[in-house]
């Protein structure tokens, strides 16, 4: 797909999400708006997920089962491998946003040099508190120092 015809799919940053849920797993378009609530802290309506669900649907990207959920039955929607494809493109233009986004908050290994984004093991050595990847880089470096 083009970059013209993403942008045209995937305007805004509520569109991206619903996708990446359908990439994680099949949803109902409840379920969807459950999950982005709990994972965003925001409402998104209706009136925005089922009609572009119905877009998807419309391009190929998705289809939907139906699957009795209670005494109903719901529409489950499921990325294609059309679908999929978009996802992986949409998360390669998104990767260096991220990697910007979380760069002030990696640290690097004192031993190894590799970049800890959450939970790198700290130390403290010659009263200088170092961080590392693991406790096996802390012991080594020590070894080495």
């Amino acid at each position: 797909m083009s970059p013209k015809e993403i942008n045209e799919i995937v305007p805004d940053f509520s569109r991206f999400y619903i996708l990446t849920i359908l990439y994680e797993s099949p949803s109902h378009g409840y379920s969807i708006i459950t999950k982005f609530k709990k994972r965003i802290g925001k409402e998104i309506s209706p009136s925005l997920v089922y009609p572009f669900l119905r877009q998807l649907e419309q391009k190929g990207l998705v289809k939907y089962y139906m699957k009795p959920v209670g005494a109903k039955k719901k529409k489950v929607f499921e990325l294609t491998k059309e679908g999929k494809k978009l996802c992986k493109q949409l998360f390669k233009r998104f990767s260096a946003l991220i990697s910007v986004a979380i760069e002030p908050s990696l640290e690097v290994c004192a031993n190894c040099g590799c970049k800890v984004y959450e939970g790198g093991y700290r130390e403290a050595i010659h009263g200088k508190e170092m961080t590392f990847c693991c406790v096996h880089c802390a012991k080594s470096y020590k070894k080495n120092k």
